[in-house]
This record gives C-alpha cells, sequence and structure tokens, in this order.
C-alpha cells in the first residue's frame, strides 16, 4: 500500500511538473516588431506601427491610415545544464536548446478619424526544452513544449486629442507535447511517459492610451489570464512487467489525463518622451500574475477518477524597461534599450522544466523608410535567462537533482516590414 501510494505521487508530480512545459519558461515579448530594438520600451505608448493592435488596441486610433505589419524572429535557445549531484538519473547535465521561429501578422483599418478596427496574430507565450534521453534530470523531464498561437481582433475609439480607448479578444491556440522518463522496476532501460495535447480558449485586452502633450505619450494595457486545458490519454513506452503490473492495478494503463494551466494575466504601463525631433525616451513598468500559474491541477480519469493540485509557490513577476530611440539621418532610425524581469521561484521550487531565474534583455534595432509607404528593419536582442540554481530533493521515482545552468541565454534576430495603404 505504501508503494502503490508512493508510485500514486510520483506519477502525479511528474505530470504536474510537465505540463508547465517551458511555457512556464518564459513570456515571449519578442515578436520581431520595431520595439525589439528597445528590449521592448516603451510598448504601450509607441502606437508607431500596426503592431499596437496587439500591444496596445488603444493605439490604433494615433495612425494617420490603415497599415499592415509582417514580422519573423528566430528565437536561438542555449540552455545548457550542469549537475551537481543526481542519486538517481546519473548522465550528463543536458543541453536542452534549439531554435524556435515566429511569425507575425499586424493589420490596421482605419474607419474614421476615430474609430480603427484591428487584427494581430502571433505568440506570447512558451517555448520547447529538449534535453534528450540521457541526461541526469530525466525522470524529471526529458522534452517539454508548449507552443502557443493567438488571433487578436480589436477596436480602439480616440474619445479626443488627448484620450483613447481600446479592447481585443484573443483566440488562443496551445499545443502541449511533453516527455519524461520513468525507472523501471527490473534493471534496464528506462520507460517513457509522454503526452501529446491540444486546447483553444478565448482571453481578452484592454488599452488605453493618453497623449497630455506632443511630446509625452502614456500607455497602459490589461491582458487578461486565459485558462488552457489539455484532455487526452497518456503514450506509455517501453514499460517492463514489473511496472506494467503496477500500472495496470491501478488503471492507469488507459487513464485520460486532464491537464489545466493557466497564462498569467499581465498588466505594463509605458511612456514615451520625445525629447527632440531625434531623441526620444522610452520606458516600461509591467507585473505579470505568475503565482496563479504555479497553481496546477491534474486529473486521471480511468474507472474512476484521481485529481492532484499542486502549488508551486510561484511568486508574481514585475517586469521594467528603460530604451531611447535616434533619429540619425531622416529616413534612419536606431533603437536601443536594456529590461530586467524578477524570477517567479527560487532554487528550492524551480525544476528543469521550467528553469527560470531572473532575465535580463538587451537590444537593438534599425528602421529604413524606404518611402512614405513602406518601411522596413531589423533587429536583435539578448536574453540572459540567470543561473537559474535547483536543489530539488529526493523525491519518489525520480531521485535529486541538484544544479544550475551554466548557460542559459536566448538570442533573438527580427526583420519586419510595414506598408501604409
Amino acid at each position: 500500500m505504501k508503494t502503490t501510494g508512493w508510485f500514486l505521487v510520483g506519477i502525479g508530480l511528474l505530470l504536474l511538473s510537465a505540463q508547465a512545459a517551458f511555457g512556464g519558461g518564459v513570456w515571449l515579448y519578442e515578436a520581431g516588431t520595431p520595439d525589439m530594438g528597445t528590449a521592448q520600451a516603451g510598448r504601450a505608448a509607441l502606437a508607431s506601427d500596426a503592431s499596437t493592435a496587439s500591444f496596445n488596441p488603444a493605439g490604433m486610433s494615433r495612425l494617420d491610415r490603415s497599415q499592415l505589419m509582417v514580422a519573423l524572429v528566430g528565437l536561438e535557445v542555449k540552455a545548457k545544464f550542469s549537475s551537481y549531484e543526481s542519486n538517481k538519473g546519473g548522465g550528463d547535465g543536458g543541453d536542452a536548446g534549439g531554435f524556435v521561429p515566429i511569425f507575425g501578422f499586424h493589420y490596421v483599418h482605419k474607419l474614421n478619424e476615430d474609430v480603427s478596427l484591428g487584427i494581430s496574430t502571433g505568440s506570447y507565450f512558451g517555448l520547447g526544452l529538449d534535453y534528450g534521453a540521457t541526461w541526469a534530470g530525466r525522470y524529471y523531464i526529458q522534452e517539454a513544449e508548449l507552443i502557443t498561437y493567438a488571433v487578436n481582433p480589436g477596436i480602439s475609439y480616440r474619445v479626443n486629442e488627448m484620450l483613447s480607448f481600446g479592447f481585443g479578444i484573443s483566440l488562443v491556440y496551445g499545443e502541449l507535447d511533453q516527455k519524461v522518463a520513468l525507472a523501471n522496476l527490473e534493471p534496464g532501460a528506462d520507460g517513457q511517459l509522454s503526452v501529446e495535447e491540444d486546447d483553444t480558449e478565448f482571453g481578452f485586452n484592454l488599452g488605453v492610451l493618453v497623449e497630455p502633450t506632443e511630446k509625452l505619450r502614456l500607455g497602459l494595457t490589461y491582458r487578461s489570464e486565459v485558462e488552457m486545458e489539455f484532455k487526452d490519454s497518456a503514450t506509455l513506452n517501453n514499460i517492463g512487467p514489473g511496472l506494467q503490473v503496477l500500472l495496470d492495478s491501478l488503471g492507469l494503463t488507459d487513464s485520460t489525463v486532464d491537464l489545466g494551466l493557466n497564462i498569467p494575466q499581465a498588466v505594463m504601463a509605458s511612456g514615451v518622451f520625445e525629447v527632440s525631433d531625434q531623441w526620444a525616451i522610452l520606458a516600461n513598468i509591467g507585473w505579470q500574475d505568475w503565482s496563479a500559474f504555479g497553481q496546477q491541477t491534474l486529473t486521471l480519469k480511468s474507472d474512476t477518477s484521481t485529481s492532484l493540485v499542486q502549488d508551486h509557490d510561484y511568486d508574481d513577476t514585475w517586469h521594467f524597461a528603460l530604451g531611447a530611440q535616434y533619429r540619425f539621418d531622416d529616413p534612419w532610425l536606431w533603437s536601443f534599450g536594456m529590461a530586467y524581469d524578477t524570477s517567479p521561484m527560487d532554487r528550492t521550487t524551480r525544476t528543469p522544466d521550467a528553469p527560470l531565474d531572473r532575465q535580463v534583455r538587451i537590444g537593438t534595432g534599425i528602421q529604413y523608410d524606404i518611402n512614405a509607404d513602406m518601411t522596413v528593419g531589423a533587429a536583435y536582442e539578448f536574453i540572459d535567462a540567470g543561473a537559474a540554481n535547483m536543489d530539488l530533493e529526493s523525491e519518489p521515482l525520480r531521485g535529486t537533482l541538484r544544479g544550475d545552468y551554466a548557460t542559459n541565454e536566448i538570442h533573438a534576430f527580427a526583420v519586419n516590414m510595414s506598408y501604409k495603404f
């Protein structure tokens, strides 16, 4: 009975930790849009191109005519774990890095001087980790990927020259793919548990844009929580006879997995101050509700249902950014900036499926006006994701895992094009 209880708890913890995927890893500010050059400083107040349809829908009313923007960003993830101790997994440290492309589309249609409609597509949450089959923490996670893609139609209304409001609805598609090793009761190769599921849910975003003077703009945005629920059957591979008998006796062989997680709600306030015709200063302060994301649920359904709730004890995070733009020649605009995000967890609550630490972003970019209708640009951003050290005590089926990330960084490269109608 004691062994059975430990097994249930172990399987539950494996699935609960896996559901976080790398969505628990990063909020994707990087959309390939021009504000990547300022490390997103000023995002909610810039309102200078069609991407404002996503970042602050109120800013659509500020555009002088209809606009289209397309953007492409490539994320090169480098996440190499260095293990201090692993009394069960053995193996190497694990390199979970890889390349992730993201495409964005933004369009704003001016109905009149006061009302604009817009639509944006892209991803703002998730990434992927793949440590391989032999690394030290394989009983915690081998592969975790959460891909989200959102379509966000919206509307803005300009009350007067100083004040605009915006509202949007987000249709969010999420795909969860995760693999974790299981230690067979007999000596030999590991078994594996994998879950591959998807879900589509709704959220919304709100925005306010205030222009007290010609040189100062202030923006405030809110993006709602999105409750994702992934339902499917878990796949078991290479399960040894002893483990198979135990799974069968518990009714878990053909069970349905129901995983619940929430994409955090977020608030951002931004300011843009045009010091002169050449210089502008931009800034952000933001908050994200990671404590709610840390409360995750799992239900295993077979002949009976077993529900588990785990609170990872995540902290809410704060975001700060400061940047500048310099128009050194009439068609050229240079941007640069830096941002800092606090960590939602510490070494005792951090796990290899969600190796979040504080994040430092440094970005720069260039925009070139080909003519009065078309602008092209490119940007680069370096993200230092911290050491993300972890100290996980021995747990059923998983063992102890202690270490940090000798390399934990992301390189983001972007190109974009904007066209005015």
